[in-house]
């Protein structure tokens, strides 16, 4: 059953569109929108060729494609085709690839572009007959933190461009991801006429709040904010997944652009509703237990020193109803990487607290056996300083599992407080503990929670419902595309001779 709160995080919209009044649809070739079958299945559109000659190799996306047209979808450090849970790989590559391989069974032809970390990475992945991942040379083929990425971000625009010309293929319309992705877009949109779609996935605006005037910001801090405002004003779309984003974008970012809001998803095919006993007996943990779950990336921001300070309060001022304890913390971290710093700094906190036996570190756990983990825990504790959507919370919920989580961004929108799990305020100790001992110490409550989650995931938050609206909204972006006036360009010849050399 889906949740009856009257409030309005049960009720609102998952969509919402802002953006100038549009003109009428042209008569023009342009996929159709998407059917869905009597047997559930979308039916794939049939993309019709446009026959014009440019100029230019890269003066406009409508180009000759025989029978899918091709987008592009842009992220930078999160490697669509990386394994989740290394560093900087967790929500943001688990939508990319997600909304890629989606969006490629509802008739596009879907290139996934990220920048290539290691050596050893293949350059192309191939996810399925109309998916792949192709990982573009920018800087060293080494891990690069997030922080010191921009400076490269020129030679990405080139690898890419490089690729396109090689490849004998446009892009008609590039989706990117993260605001360095936006940068890279944003040159793209200056040499090809292209719609632009933008996520944000952070936004530096927030992230830099709770630093102040501090000396942790990094050095591209002034930048990041300077081109989130541009990606904002100068993209076609911005996505937004959630109202909470959406409102953060127009009172911290800027009042003008275009906005839509369209929710994150999860594979409702690999995360519901099974018998806890069965993932317990699988991951060999105690059915006396009570089992409390953190799963994500080691990173200051998720805020897993305030879950192991809360958890650690729990064990050491036992009631008598409370029953026996176990912290599960699933994330992997890289030995010389920034996240082995503080996945060391939280094992030296548990120590140092007490409940190391009490504690357990799954390291790295792939996408598939999640699933087992979610559904062996009691409750999954998401208490993140700020998430713009949160698809822990919805990877847990699909799978039944009551969240407690930080009452902060994106988290609002996903969780319905007493009905899907509880919402408390960010980096309170106190306030999570007797969240969490709420959902421990409840069990008639906690059995409706886990219906009632799985339900409210199962109808609003699939990958198909995503990419549908998604689908809807390049389809009239396109079209939209086709009555303005022609903006061709012809490219300069110092990009042409980079891209010849």
């Amino acid at each position: 059953m889906k949740p009856t709160s009257a409030s309005n995080q049960s009720t609102r919209p998952l969509r919402m569109r802002v953006q100038a009044p549009r003109t009428p649809q042209p008569q023009a070739m342009i996929p159709p929108s998407p059917s869905l079958s009597r047997s559930g299945g979308a039916q794939l559109p049939s993309f019709n060729d446009p026959s014009e000659n440019h100029s230019s190799r890269f003066a406009s996306a409508q180009i000759k494609i025989p029978s899918r047209q091709s987008i592009a979808l842009i992220s930078e450090h999160g490697d669509p085709a990386a394994e989740i849970g290394r560093e900087e790989a967790g929500g943001q590559n688990v939508y990319v690839r997600q909304v890629g391989e989606s969006l490629a069974k509802m008739g596009w032809q879907v290139d996934m572009f990220t920048r290539k970390a290691s050596p050893t990475d293949a350059a192309i992945v191939q996810h399925g007959p109309h998916c792949r991942t192709i990982r573009l040379d920018a800087g060293p083929a080494e891990f690069i933190p997030r922080d010191r990425l921009f400076e490269h971000m020129p030679e990405f625009v080139d690898s890419f461009l490089r690729f396109q010309a090689k490849d004998g293929g446009n892009y008609p319309l590039i989706h990117t991801n993260y605001w360095m992705s936006g940068w890279v877009g944003l040159q793209i949109k200056q040499v090809s006429n292209i719609q632009l779609i933008h996520t944000y996935h952070s936004l530096g605006a927030i992230k830099y709040q709770a630093l102040g005037s501090s000396s942790q910001k990094p050095a591209s801090a002034s930048i990041r904010l300077d081109v989130e405002r541009q990606i904002l004003e100068q993209a076609d779309c911005v996505v937004a997944t959630s109202p909470q984003e959406q409102e953060h974008l127009r009172s911290l970012i800027s009042q003008q652009g275009n906005i839509e809001v369209i929710p994150c998803g999860t594979d409702v095919e690999t995360f519901h509703l099974i018998p806890q006993a069965a993932a317990r007996k699988t991951l060999g943990f105690s059915s006396s237990e009570k089992i409390v779950l953190y799963v994500g990336r080691f990173d200051p921001r998720k805020g897993i020193e305030t879950l192991v300070r809360a958890f650690a309060s729990l064990t050491k001022n036992p009631e008598d109803h409370m029953p026996s304890l176990r912290l599960v913390i699933v994330g992997g971290s890289q030995v010389d990487g920034v996240d082995r710093a503080e996945r060391s700094r939280i094992e030296s906190l548990v120590a140092d607290l007490g409940i190391a036996a009490q504690t357990t570190f799954a390291g790295q756990v792939g996408h598939d056996r999640l699933a087992d983990y979610y559904t062996a825990a009691d409750v999954c504790a998401i208490p993140s300083h700020y998430e713009p959507f949160g698809l822990v919370a919805i990877e847990a919920m699909a799978c039944g599992t009551p969240v407690v989580a930080s009452d902060v961004g994106g988290l609002k929108f996903t969780v319905v407080p007493d009905e899907t799990g509880l919402l408390v305020p960010p980096q309170d100790v106190s306030a999570f503990a007797i969240a969490i001992e709420q959902v421990l110490t409840h069990p008639q409550w906690s059995t409706q929670v886990r219906q009632q989650a799985s339900a409210w995931v199962q109808q609003n938050f699939s990958w198909t419902g995503v990419a549908v609206q998604l689908s809807d909204l390049y389809r009239r972006r396109l079209a939209e595309s086709l009555l303005a006036p022609s903006q061709i360009r012809v490219m300069p010849e110092a990009a042409l001779a980079r891209l010849s050399a």
